[in-house]
């Protein structure tokens, strides 16, 4: 472990001032931003995902931004792949690369694998649902346990929706489950990683930088972003791009489904929403183990023990 070269990852909910204290470090450390938010991949998507301005970027340039247009999609498994790719490219440098952004799957995709299970077979699923209302999903326990037996342990005998995908696993490739697994876990990440999360154990400081910043954002014009998207690309309400927060609510706004005069209520409460889950994802996280250091910036004094922290880790051999 010693021997790899160190990167930094610092992760947290939205609207926790990753950005700001990303570039705070950048400023003391020799390191390059790689962008861990599944938004900013998006180019012309600015407001709405708080993408850093012309300005910032050009002081400190970011990596993973702006790869793709709004009318195309990107999985955690091109994330990886590209992730790898550029911290290769900064370490060649002999910099560091920081990850920082609140999507959480892109941190367990980069830092845990990916199993790459196939796809579901919904003919095969339905096969498997008609033997189970004939025969019972003990039954095809049992069957699960006869060619997935480490699976099947597992697995109560009325746990439905894992015997089925499991099943469905094991008849369309012929391996368990526990192999795909084990290829996930071969693809570990050749970095000595500092993981630092952001907590908010002070929920409604959190909500409230929410609401200001959501508020800034309509203020700074993600309406005319939106409607300029529009008009610019081929785009649909189920896109993942029109998905993110903030600019589902203003299509739907835009559509006419959603008063005028509720967009910032509506907005706001999503991005709680949001934030809500990304601070589950850390505790699962933290319970496996993959968080090295957690931070409230509320408290005081915390960026400077946050920054030594970093220091040590960089000069780590």
């Amino acid at each position: 472990m010693s021997q790899l070269p160190p990167a930094i990852a610092l992760i947290g909910p939205t609207a926790s001032g990753k950005t700001d204290l990303a570039l705070e470090i950048a400023a003391r450390f020799p390191v390059e931003i790689v962008s861990l938010d599944s938004a900013q991949v998006f180019i012309d998507m600015d407001i709405g995902t708080a993408k850093p301005d012309r300005e910032t970027l050009a002081r400190c340039p970011h990596h993973l931004i702006d790869l793709i247009t709004p009318e195309e999609r990107y999985s955690a498994a091109q994330f990886r792949a590209d992730a790898l790719r550029v911290m290769a490219e900064i370490a060649a440098r002999g910099r560091i690369p920081l990850l920082t952004g609140g999507t959480m799957l892109y941190f367990k995709a980069l830092t845990q694998g990916l199993a790459e299970l196939p796809a579901a077979d919904p003919a095969l699923r339905a096969a498997i649902d008609a033997a189970a209302a004939s025969r019972g999903w003990p039954a095809l326990h049992a069957e699960l346990a006869r060619g997935d037996p480490a699976t099947a342990a597992r697995l109560a005998p009325t746990d439905s929706q894992r015997i089925q995908r499991a099943l469905e696993v094991l008849r369309l490739t012929g391996k368990p489950l526990g192999d795909f697994w084990q290829e996930q876990e071969a693809q570990a990440l050749p970095y000595r990683l500092l993981a630092i999360a952001l907590v908010a154990p002070d929920r409604k400081r959190l909500h409230e930088r929410i609401a200001r910043r959501f508020r800034a954002m309509l203020a700074a014009g993600l309406v005319e972003e939106v409607e300029c998207l529009r008009s610019k690309y081929r785009l649909c309400a189920e896109l993942p791009s029109m998905r993110c927060v903030g600019y589902r609510q203003v299509w739907e706004m835009l559509e006419g489904r959603l008063p005028a005069a509720e967009l910032a209520d509506r907005g706001i409460f999503a991005t709680r929403q949001l934030a809500k889950r990304q601070l589950t994802w850390l505790r699962a996280l933290r319970e496996a183990g993959a968080i090295g250091l957690e931070f409230d910036l509320a408290a005081a004094a915390t960026a400077a023990k946050m920054l030594n922290s970093i220091a040590a880790h960089c000069r780590r051999p």
